[in-house]
């Protein structure tokens, strides 16, 4: 059993292991960030806050997961990050578009 697990160990994190998986972890990474922006910016504001960084954040790591499910052809990450890539996107123009109508309303 503990051979079994050393393997599967050894298949799944170092036999595997190139530039690929660098940029699925440095994707994921990103993808993290902005769940630790908006807690942190909620946490100061004693209120659920999203920063317009949890957009920005969201749609780079966004972005960078879709081309590593590309590359591994993960169908199922492919579907869930290329949807979540038009909700992050439509969320930065909503706010461009915000802002772009209180400094015109000044």
């Amino acid at each position: 059993m503990a051979d079994a697990i050393t393997n599967w160990l050894h298949s799944v994190f170092i036999a595997q292991f190139d530039a690929w998986v660098v940029l699925g972890f440095f994707a994921q990474a990103c993808f993290t960030m902005r769940f630790v922006l908006q807690w942190l910016a909620s946490e100061r504001a004693k209120r659920s806050v999203v920063p317009v960084t949890f957009w920005f954040f969201s749609l780079f790591g966004g972005t960078l997961l879709f081309v590593y499910a590309i590359v591994r052809k993960d169908p199922v990450f492919i579907a869930g990050q290329g949807l979540g890539l038009i909700v992050y996107i439509r969320n930065l123009w909503l706010i461009a578009n915000e802002k772009k109508a209180m400094t015109q309303d000044t």
